[in-house]
């Protein structure tokens, strides 16, 4: 019980995937729980809404691999490239992008983030199936398979150090050849002749859907919903007594900083200077498309994954350091609507744009491609839950369970210390 004699309140700061399994996660753990999020649960502004759709146990690999730091000049060169960086904000990601390159420098560090992330992820789609069945949208999560496909074996190999790491934690694949793509695949241009199917992973049909209806369910077994932002903390003696908001304080025992991208300053309210960055990233979505994949599939040469959602045919990708106030620059969609007219002849060449839906959003990304999950270093009543980058959806459910455990005093079934905020201390 909290001081007050009630159950102890939980202010959950975000209402994105990871700030909705928790609230839902917390609320069944006996706590009160209040969600501060100033726009619409799963709405456009929110990363939870834009992103590639795949929940993908596979996604171990972290972005920066060794002999990444040869291509820095060509993401300044080229603003359109799959990563590209801004030169504008160049000096103010320098600190970030060292980090970043460093933590993929050799082949042991990618395999020791690898060792990290797959408890994190392993078995998400069942995990998303149960949370969607319980809010009443089990249609929205499919386990269908995910594949990634190659113009050739070569390509594939050029990937081998990934493959070679993803086999040494546990997760193992089908290769298909040009004969079983074209049984598989009908609509697929024929320039691909190889693929690796990865039958764990699964996918969200519409992922803004999905986390309103996470939200709705959170509020319906008795959360709160305030529509503000949270601005900080009031913490006296190592103590949290309240959340300040643009609309005064909201008093609470626990909190938890789900807030995305957003969630620097917050951190770093609470002791926590972590070197968080947003990684932006774009889709195009085709509205009623002719043609597309039976199983979601990221095509080695377009480095985007290509889903169809209850929206329409969603390919989602791109890589683009450049803040969270720039303008977006929307031939980075573009490329992707492009490459997807190229990869399915059926889709007309001729797409009239009204057809097309594009956005941009913001990837809460930490430079060696793990998240921080722990308590803040002034207080241990707020913990951080953020920094997923690529994996925020598919890492939802298991974040959210190791977050509800701290809070209840429990040490995780997760390995947490890989996810310490204190690790950039």
């Amino acid at each position: 019980m909290s001081e007050s004699g009630l159950r102890p309140h939980v202010v959950v700061i975000g209402a994105g995937i990871i700030g909705a399994a928790t609230a839902i996660g917390a609320l069944r753990e006996g706590f009160r729980v209040t969600i501060l999020e100033p726009g619409e649960p799963g709405g456009e502004q929110a990363a939870s809404y834009g992103n590639g759709c795949w929940l993908s146990p596979m996604s171990v690999i972290p972005p920066a691999s060794p002999g990444l730091w040869k291509k820095v000049p060509k993401f300044l060169a080229d603003p359109l490239g799959p990563l590209a960086i801004r030169w504008s904000y160049l000096p103010r990601v320098l600190p970030w992008l060292a980090r970043y390159l460093w933590a993929g420098w050799t082949e042991a560090k990618v395999l020791r983030a690898a060792q990290a992330l797959r408890p994190l992820l392993v078995g998400s789609p069942a995990l998303h199936k149960d949370l969607a069945e319980q809010a009443g949208v089990g249609h929205l999560i499919e386990r269908r398979g995910l594949v990634y496909i190659y113009e050739n074996r070569a390509q594939f190999e050029s990937e081998a150090m990934a493959w070679r790491i993803r086999k040494q934690v546990g997760i193992e694949w089908l290769e298909l050849d040009a004969d079983e793509m074209r049984q598989r695949e009908p609509d697929l241009d024929r320039r691909y002749t190889f693929g690796a199917l990865v039958e764990e992973g699964g996918h969200c049909r519409d992922p803004g859907a999905y986390v309103a209806a996470l939200v709705a369910q959170a509020c319906a077994e008795g959360a709160v919903l305030r529509r503000e932002a949270a601005t900080g903390f009031r913490v006296e003696q190592r103590r949290l007594k309240a959340v300040l908001t643009q609309g005064g304080e909201v008093a609470c025992d626990r909190a938890v900083i789900a807030a995305g991208a957003h969630s620097r300053k917050l951190a770093a309210s609470v002791g926590s200077d972590v070197p968080l960055e947003t990684e932006r990233g774009y889709h195009a979505v085709v509205a009623d498309a002719e043609a597309g994949p039976r199983t979601p599939m990221m095509p080695y040469d377009g480095k985007m994954s290509v889903t169809w959602t209850d929206r329409g045919l969603r390919c989602a990708g791109q890589v683009e350091i450049a803040g969270l106030e720039a303008a977006p620059n929307w031939k980075r969609a573009e490329i992707l609507r492009d490459h997807l007219l190229r990869s399915f002849p059926g889709l007309p060449r001729d797409l009239p744009a009204s057809r097309v839906k594009m956005w941009m959003g913001h990837r809460p990304s930490m430079p060696d491609g793990l998240p921080c999950l722990g308590p803040a270093a002034a207080t241990p009543d707020v913990l951080l839950a953020f920094g997923h980058g690529h994996t925020g959806l598919v890492a939802a459910p298991r974040t959210a369970s190791a977050i509800v455990d701290l809070l209840a005093g429990r040490k995780p079934a997760l390995p947490m210390e890989s996810f310490s905020p204190a690790r950039f201390a």
